[in-house]
C-alpha cells in the first residue's frame, strides 16, 4: 500500500504544481480558465471562485488539466460559452499575443524547475552534506603508466573541464560521452597538492556496452578510491571539542603536526593514539587555527579501548549556499537529462533505464521507506525530468505548442487545421509509443 499511497502524492504533486504553473500565469494573462482540475475522470467535489473557474477534485488521483477558454472549444461545444460573460467570452486563449501564449506554455515546465530548486535547497539546508575526495587507486592501465605522469594518490577534480567531487558526478559526466571517439581530456591534481595536469584518455565508442553504462567509472584505466574529505560536519554532543573551539565546517588540515588528507587519514591516525589530547591545526573560512582538542574514550564494535574527538564528515550549508546549490543542480541535471534523451535516440546510451509508471511506483515505495529527504530528493528529479519532457518539440507536449507557435509567427497565421490534426496525431502517437515502451522496461526487469 505505501508503493501505490507514495505513487500518488509524488505524481500528484508533480502534475499539480506543473499545470498550476500555466493556470497562475494564464489568468495574469486575463484568459478565462474553465476549470482547473486535480486528478482526472470523473469529478468528485468542485467549487467555482469569482472569476468564474471551476476548482475540481476528480476521480482518478493520477493527472490533472487546466481547461482554457479557446476558440475551439467555442466550435466544439457552443453551450458552454452562453453561460459567459461577455468580457469572459472575449478572453480566448488565441486572442492574446503570441508571446503571451508563449509564457503559458513555458509556465507548467517553469513551475517544475522552481519545485525541484526549492526542494533541493530544503535538502543541502536541512542534512550534513558529505565531500569527496576522488583519489586514484590501482593503474591497471599501461598506457596511463607509460605515458602521463598520473600516480596512485592523486585526485580527480574535473572531467573536460567540468569540476567533479563525488561518485554521481563522475558518472553524469563520462555518460554524456557515451558513444564517443577521441580523447578524455580529465584534470588531476598532484598527490602533495602542489599543482594540477591533464591527462587525455583515448576512447573509442565511449561506453557502448549495457555494462559499461553501469558503472562507467570502471573503464577509465585506473581505479578511483572515494574518500572523505576532512571537514567537521557534525559535532557529538558528549565531545569535548566543541567546548574546546572546533566549530561545523571546520576543515581539518594536521593532526599533531601530521597532514591530514581525508577523514579516513584521521581515523586511521587515532587507531593507534593512546594520548589524551590533540592538537589540530583547521582552516576556518580564510583564517588558520590551532586547537588543542582532549579526547573521549569509548569501547568499539571489538570489545578494545579507542580513542576519538567526536565528530562526522561533512558540510552544513547555509539557506543562500542551499539555494543558490539548488539553482546549479536544477541546470546541471536538466542539461544533463537533454543529453540522455539525445543519446538514446542516437542510440548511445541504452534505454533499460527508461521507467514509465510501474518504474515510478517501485522509486516512489523505495525512497519512502528510506525517509522523508529521500522521497523529496525522487520528487526533485522526476519534476526535472517533467519540465524538459515538457520542453521537447512533441505535438500534445508544451514544447510541441511552442513550435505551433513559431509557426504561427513565421507564417502570420495559425497552422491549417488538417496540419494542426497530423501534427497532434503524430504526437498522441510519440507520446503513447513512449509509455508503451517504458511499461514493457518497467515489466521485463520484474521477469
Amino acid at each position: 500500500m505505501i508503493y501505490l499511497i507514495s505513487a500518488i502524492i509524488l505524481l500528484g504533486v508533480l502534475i499539480t504544481i506543473h499545470e498550476y504553473g500555466h493556470f497562475i500565469v494564464g489568468r495574469m494573462c486575463n484568459i478565462h480558465i474553465y476549470r482547473f482540475s486535480l486528478g482526472m475522470g470523473p469529478i468528485i467535489y468542485k467549487r467555482i471562485d469569482k472569476q468564474g473557474t471551476e476548482f475540481a477534485l476528480s476521480a482518478f488521483p493520477l493527472g490533472g488539466y487546466v481547461a482554457f477558454h479557446s476558440d475551439k472549444v467555442v466550435k466544439d461545444d457552443s453551450e458552454l460559452a452562453q453561460n459567459l460573460t461577455p468580457e469572459q467570452r472575449a478572453n480566448t486563449f488565441e486572442s492574446k499575443p503570441r508571446w503571451q501564449r508563449a509564457l503559458v506554455m513555458l509556465a507548467g515546465p517553469a513551475a517544475n524547475f522552481l519545485l525541484a530548486i526549492g526542494i533541493l535547497a530544503l535538502i543541502f539546508a536541512n542534512s550534513i552534506e558529505r565531500q569527496f575526495i576522488l583519489e586514484v587507486g590501482e593503474i591497471p592501465d599501461s598506457y596511463l603508466v607509460q605515458n602521463t605522469q598520473l600516480r596512485q594518490g592523486d585526485e580527480l577534480i574535473a572531467i573536460n573541464n567540468k569540476s567533479v567531487s563525488s561518485l554521481q558526478e563522475v558518472r553524469l559526466e563520462l555518460l554524456s560521452f557515451a558513444g564517443a571517439s577521441g580523447y578524455l581530456d580529465l584534470t588531476f591534481k598532484s598527490k602533495n597538492g602542489s599543482r594540477q595536469f591533464e591527462v587525455p584518455i583515448p576512447v573509442k565508442n565511449f561506453l557502448s556496452s549495457v555494462e559499461s553504462q553501469a558503472n562507467p567509472e570502471l573503464f577509465l584505466g585506473f581505479n578511483l578510491a572515494i574518500k572523505l574529505q576532512p571537514i567537521v560536519g557534525v559535532i557529538s554532543s558528549d565531545s569535548m571539542a566543541g567546548q574546546n573551539g572546533l566549530k561545523v565546517n571546520d576543515r581539518i588540515l594536521e593532526v599533531n603536526s601530521l597532514t591530514i588528507k581525508s577523514f579516513e587519514d584521521l581515523a586511521g591516525y587515532l587507531n593507534s593514539y593512546q594520548d589524551s589530547e590533540i592538537d589540530l591545526k583547521v582552516q576556518r573560512s580564510d583564517q588558520i587555527i590551532y586547537l588543542n582538542i582532549p579526547l573521549g574514550t569509548r569501547i568499539n564494535g571489538e570489545g578494545f579501548e579507542e580513542k576519538f574527538i567526536g565528530i562526522m564528515p561533512g558540510m552544513k550549508r547555509s539557506l543562500a549556499s542551499s539555494i543558490f546549490k539548488g539553482i546549479y543542480e536544477t541546470y546541471n541535471l536538466s542539461a544533463k537529462t537533454l543529453t540522455f534523451v539525445g543519446k538514446m535516440i542516437t542510440q548511445d546510451l541504452s534505454t533499460q533505464n527508461l521507467s514509465g509508471p510501474i518504474g515510478i511506483v517501485q522509486m516512489a515505495g523505495d525512497t519512502a521507506k528510506g525517509g522523508f529527504l529521500p522521497f523529496l530528493y525522487l520528487m526533485a528529479l522526476l519534476s526535472i525530468s517533467l519540465g524538459v519532457l515538457n520542453l521537447l518539440p512533441i505535438p500534445v507536449l508544451d514544447g510541441g505548442q511552442l513550435v505551433m507557435l513559431g509557426v504561427e509567427a513565421i507564417r502570420g497565421s495559425p497552422m491549417p487545421e488538417r496540419m494542426e490534426s497530423f501534427f497532434y496525431m503524430f504526437g498522441w502517437i510519440a507520446v503513447g509509443s513512449l509509455m508503451i515502451f517504458a511499461i514493457f522496461n518497467d515489466i521485463s526487469k520484474f521477469l
